[in-house]
This record gives C-alpha cells, structure tokens and sequence, in this order.
C-alpha cells in the first residue's frame, strides 16, 4: 500500500455546532472518534436540532467550546461534557441547570440531548456562493438568502448526530490549493471541521483521488465515500477567523463535485465510514490501497 500522508490534526467536537477539542489520538468505530457529535442542542420551540447551518438564529454557537470531562468509549455511555460560554462561565451536562445556562447563552430556550426520537430536522441558509442548486426544500428565506430543512443526519449511524457520515478528513494539500486561488482567505481547518487533518503528499485536492478507496491509518480502515460538500458554516467567524463569504466561494470555482444525486456542490475534503476500528494518533501514516 501507497504512503499518501501522515495525521496532522485530529479533531473533536462533541456536541454538534459547537468548537471542539484536538487529541493526540483517538479510539475510532463505526460510530466515529469516541464521543464525537455524541450531543447536540435541539430548540425547544420548534423540535429542530441547533445547528450554526442557520447562523442568524445559532451564530453564536460558535461562541462556545465543548470537551469531555473524562475520556469517552466507543462501547460505553458518553461522560458529562464540559461547556464553556463566554466570559469563560463553565458548565456541566450533568448539571440540572445546563439547559438553563445555554439557553440564556444563546438567547433562545434549547435543551442539551444525546439521542432524538427520529432522524431530526435542522435549517440552513443556502448562500449564493455556493453556485448550487438547493439539496432540501426552499422552506423561507433569511435577508437575501434561502433558508432550506434538510434531515439532522444523512447515511450516518443511527442514534448519531454526523451530517452524513462518520468521519471527515481534509488533507493540507487542498487547503494550499484554495488559499493559492484566494491569497486573502485563511483557510484555517478549523473552518472546515474534520476529524483528521493529513499532511498529504502531493498538490491540489488529493483526497478527490482517493473516493471509493480504502484508506489504513494507524489501526483503522476506512472507505472513502464521497466528497463533502460546504456550506455557510465555512464563512463564519470563530476565535480569531472572520467572516469570510470568499471561503466558500473559491471552493465553488476551484472544486466542485457531484454529491450522490445533487450535483456540483463545493466541496472541501471527503467523507468516509469506519471499515474496522481500532486507535489512530499524529502522526500516523495514511495508506492507500
């Protein structure tokens, strides 16, 4: 098998829309990195799972970091999460006032679950950068923009909170290749929310080569299953990033792709299901083949 990269970053976000945490390494299933997505925030109002897709209404989202109070395990419950707010108040999910806390935070009543009675819906505003025809229906509008409802998971394992699959990687390669057609662009990962960054070998968007192969890294096998397509999430401001609508611009001139039966999509890395899990670290090589 081909050496095509090493593990730069691994990341996770255990509670979907939220900032997440960097590992050193992870143990990984069919459910993904232990304990990533394993929450999400669900509006109290309208049953629709928070998500900074629509981010007038959940911008602030991105405002607040999560981590796990003790390491998760792929087999077993999910400890409390750790949530820190801004003006560095810290909360607990095992608090009964957690759901208080993050309400207050978010100017909206939300309740903090790990598991929905169905697939769940969220809402997105479709950008007209994105050159693309909308992949849910046209449900409203926000300013200028769409505002679509797609379901809160696609082809993920049940029970989880993925857009569509288990787990998400983009390679160094293409973040080059789109900051070299937008200079001014900071093509931060963070932007993007992988689970794996690989320092791959190579120039362009590599990873496009690598859909409906298998890839082994460290002791984890994963198929690679079809490119992931960007969305408004990409453009917003987090930590010291700004908003940046020519993030999501350039991905739609430099990479668009088919997605399943939607087509030309911008795309930005790939998404990929566990074959065989096991534990992957930095710096662990990413074979192909």
């Amino acid at each position: 098998m081909a050496v095509v990269g090493r593990v730069a970053e691994i990341r996770r976000y255990p509670v979907k829309s939220m900032l997440g945490e960097s590992l050193g390494s992870s143990a990984v299933s069919a459910r993904g990195l232990a304990g990533d997505r394993g929450y999400a925030l669900v509006d109290a109002e309208t049953g629709k799972v928070v998500s900074a897709k629509r981010p007038r209404l959940w911008g602030r989202m991105f405002e607040l970091h999560a981590s796990y109070r003790a390491e998760p395990a792929s087999d077993a419950a999910l400890p409390p999460v750790l949530i820190l707010l801004p003006g560095d108040k810290r909360i607990d999910s095992s608090d009964p006032d957690a759901d208080r806390a993050l309400s207050d935070a978010l100017g909206r009543k939300v309740r903090l679950v790990t598991t929905l009675p169905d697939v769940g819906i969220l809402q997105e505003v479709w950008l007209e950068e994105k050159n693309a025809e909308p992949y849910g229906p046209v449900v409203g509008a926000e300013g200028d923009d769409r505002l679509i409802e797609i379901p809160a998971s696609i082809g993920a394992p049940p029970g989880t909170f993925f857009d569509y699959a288990s787990l998400h990687l983009v390679t160094t390669a293409t973040l080059k290749a789109l900051s070299d057609a937008y200079p001014a662009g900071r093509f931060d990962p963070r932007r993007f929310r992988p689970n794996l960054v690989i320092e791959a070998d190579g120039r362009g968007f590599v990873e496009n080569d690598w859909l409906g192969k298998t890839l082994t890294v460290g002791g984890v096998t994963i198929e690679a299953m079809v490119p992931t397509p960007r969305c408004v999430m990409t453009t917003l401001p987090q930590e010291e990033l700004p908003k940046d609508t020519g993030i999501l611009r350039t991905a739609a001139q430099t990479n668009p792709l088919d997605f399943g039966p939607f087509v030309k999509q911008p795309c930005v890395g790939l998404y990929a299901d566990v074959a065989n899990g096991g534990t992957l670290s930095v710096g662990d090589e990413v074979h192909l083949g």
